[in-house]
């Protein structure tokens, strides 16, 4: 059986809260071995945490979400901290953090300054981030080239879905690319070309669960870890490489930029 990494998804959401053993336990069933549960607030962090020490294949991410940080209290961030040095062991990443211009739910200036923290914050512990990107290519450069212009830190752009320019620009950071279920689906034509420009050793496989349903089940809520096979076949026949092959190397990238434990 394949083995594939689901290197974004958000266990605690309201979909799976009631029973996530049957979405972990399909999530294996489909060859996933392992998934990181990404946090979007301090609650939220909290939450993924807790179910990491409930399913061994499930690997948390500590953060607030650009779009949670207008809502974020004054302690919020102290608990981000605070949870990762209380259980930099468990922690495989830090976000999902970055820049939405799509949303206008916090301003900009906020946004890049929680950025600004989870980049300082995975400097110092050498944890990668985990990047979100919609319409803020741009302001995303801006914000690693202030971060990183002395030291450069280790990510991966989750559910990519800029053009070859801002991808190129992404490698020259050392970022790692990952695809969720949009590249799947039939009017992409644009992001598979750009797909099939990632280099083999840089790329990732997501579902950004409980969203983005891959064809041939999109638009079906909620979408599930397990569903990333479907994402994982469509990248393969992109990149002209067996099914096999493409798990084989997301699944040994996953293991690099998050860590040989979650292939353990």
């Amino acid at each position: 059986m394949i083995q594939l990494v689901d290197t974004h998804v958000h266990l605690d959401a309201e979909p799976f809260r009631e029973h996530p053993e049957e979405f972990v336990q399909r999530a294996t069933q489909a060859g996933v071995v392992a998934m990181i549960a990404v946090g979007t607030s301090a609650d939220s962090s909290r939450d993924v945490l807790v179910l990491s020490e409930r399913f061994p294949s499930v690997f948390p991410a500590v953060g607030i979400q650009p779009n949670d940080v207008v809502e974020a209290g004054p302690k919020d961030w102290e608990v981000i901290e605070r949870l990762v040095q209380n259980h930099r062991n468990s922690i495989v990443a830090l976000g999902e953090t970055g820049i939405d211009g799509y949303w206008d739910r916090t301003p900009l200036e906020q946004q890049h300054d929680y950025f600004q923290r989870h980049l300082r914050l995975g400097l110092e512990t050498d944890l990668p981030v985990i990047i979100h990107m919609r319409e803020s290519g741009e302001e995303i450069l801006k914000a690693l080239e202030r971060a990183w212009k002395d030291r450069q830190g280790r990510g991966v752009m989750h559910s990519f879905t800029g053009d070859l320019a801002l991808l190129e620009a992404c490698l020259a950071w050392g970022l790692y690319i990952s695809f969720a279920g949009m590249v799947t689906f039939k009017k992409s034509d644009a992001l598979r070309e750009v797909a099939k420009a990632v280099p083999l050793d840089r790329i990732l496989v997501e579902t950004d669960a409980p969203y983005l349903s891959p064809e041939p089940l999109r638009g079906r809520f909620p979408n599930e870890p397990a569903r990333v096979v479907h994402t994982a076949e469509c990248l393969a026949e992109v990149k002209g490489i067996s099914l096999e092959e493409l798990a084989t190397r997301t699944t040994q990238n996953a293991g690099r930029l998050f860590g040989d434990r979650l292939l353990a």
